[in-house]
């Protein structure tokens, strides 16, 4: 795997690690030069870009508790990374898997899904382009989303 690849794909697993760590400005820091789309080609409110815009994003659908976390694992698997080093560019994707575990939700996986990423270099830095989000399953997220 060349360097390249290895960074973008620690770029996933640092999203993931951050969110479970409830760090939503850590999250927000890993687009600052990009957006998630929480809707494949979706009207322009679900789309968020930047930093701040996408730590608003999280604040305002994920559920926080005493702890500062929101009691979840997000499993990423199945990663595959395409990288055009002359172009500064990188395609990829992923699947993952949410499981939470609460004083009143005993452990069980509330959703999985996909992800299709984007990414570019910046000054020498990979970075996230764009992230959609593909939702495959859902079961019980009612003590992890707001609404």
């Amino acid at each position: 795997m060349s360097d390249s690849a290895r960074e973008i794909e620690n770029l996933v697993y640092a999203y993931a690690e951050r969110i479970d760590a409830g760090d939503f400005d850590g999250v927000g820091e890993l687009f600052t030069h990009g957006r998630i789309y929480g809707v494949e080609n979706g009207p322009p409110d679900t789309v968020f870009e930047g930093a701040t815009r996408v730590r608003q994003m999280f604040e305002m659908a994920v559920r926080l508790y005493d702890d500062g976390t929101p009691k979840t694992k997000h499993l990423t698997t199945n990663v595959t990374v395409r990288v055009d080093e002359d172009a500064g560019t990188g395609h990829g994707s992923a699947y993952y898997c949410v499981m939470q575990s609460t004083p009143e939700l005993p452990l069980q996986v509330i959703v999985t899904g996909r992800y299709r990423d984007t990414f570019h270099r910046v000054d020498g830095t990979w970075w996230f382009d764009s992230r959609t989000m593909f939702i495959d399953q859902v079961g019980d997220t009612s003590h992890h989303l707001k609404f």
